[in-house]
């Protein structure tokens, strides 16, 4: 670590040059970085608390100046899940493994919006932070992860209606509910490490806006939401793996509603595919994160 003094010789009457030198030193401490500029724990730790205001302003500015508000966040699953269930349910007759087909689907899309939801959010929050990217010093980071845990808010809306479409048709989670957390969890790094790749590639190619819808409405029919796996066997099972969103729906519909349980080997592989997407998302955001000020 180098320290450099930097001493003011401004000459302003009354004050003396030698009374500026007295009041106005101080240090500038240049301290070699290792690693990631964004993902310095201490550094993270440190700016803890602006994550937290990044996530309020976060869900303000969303439903800001909206005429429906928060309502949003449970209108979209369930308007999905009323055509998913008229389609798929009743015209196409896709079978739903014996669970009633608004909740085979609504258990899906509940984890399917708050993944779809972070990434587009945070695949724009660089372009649509570009004064505050620009003017301050901050992780970087930051500004991906808040669209992720505001997201996790309309999460828990719409999770609330489907505890009531449970109660509706009488169905309890099975014992598999305790590992609730964790597919919740496999949802947010996927969101986390997509959204933070999306990120940086919006601030240099703008036309990735204008990508991410699209490639998110082929990953929906992809994932396991309107229909089953379970004549599908191996290995293409297991391949099917690789989309970490599918071991997420397939877990969340497991613990729910008690579909089958998703196979080990599945789950293992979605895990690893969604550990796999943070971690490329987030050195790919942290090798940019020095162009960003200039090229946004």
């Amino acid at each position: 670590m180098a320290r450099l003094r930097a001493v003011s010789t401004i000459e302003a009457p009354p004050r003396t040059v030698e009374a500026v030198r007295d009041e106005d030193d101080f240090d500038v401490v240049v301290e070699r970085t290792h690693g990631l500029p964004s993902v310095r724990p201490a550094e993270l730790w440190a700016y803890r608390e602006l994550l937290y205001f990044l996530t309020w302003r976060d869900i303000k500015v969303r439903y800001k100046q909206t005429v429906l508000g928060v309502s949003w966040a449970v209108l979209q699953p369930v308007l999905a899940m009323i055509l998913f269930t008229i389609v798929f349910g009743h015209v196409a007759k896709v079978s739903s493994s014996g669970i009633p087909y608004p909740i085979f689907s609504y258990s899906a899309l509940v984890a399917w919006y708050f993944f779809a939801t972070s990434t587009q959010s945070a695949s724009n929050s660089l372009v649509g932070n570009t004064q505050l990217v620009t003017k301050v010093y901050f992780p970087r980071i930051f500004v991906v992860a808040s669209p992720v845990l505001g997201a996790a808010v309309d999460f828990a809306l719409a999770f609330l209606i489907l505890v009531a479409l449970m109660v509706y048709y009488g169905i309890a989670p099975t014992i598999g509910v305790v590992a609730l957390p964790a597919f919740f969890l496999l949802a947010a790094a996927a969101a986390t490490g997509l959204g933070a790749w999306l990120a940086a590639l919006n601030v240099k190619y703008r036309d990735v806006r204008f990508v991410v819808p699209f490639l998110l409405q082929l990953w929906l029919f992809a994932t396991p939401i309107v229909y089953s796996i379970d004549k599908l066997h191996e290995p293409w099972r297991t391949l099917f793996g690789i989309n970490p969103m599918a071991g997420v729906v397939l877990g969340f519909r497991w613990a729910l509603a008690g579909g089958a349980a998703p196979s080990g080997l599945l789950v293992l592989a979605s895990a690893l595919s969604g550990l796999v997407i943070l971690v490329a998302g987030v050195l790919y955001f942290g090798r940019t994160e020095k162009t960003f000020a200039d090229v946004i």
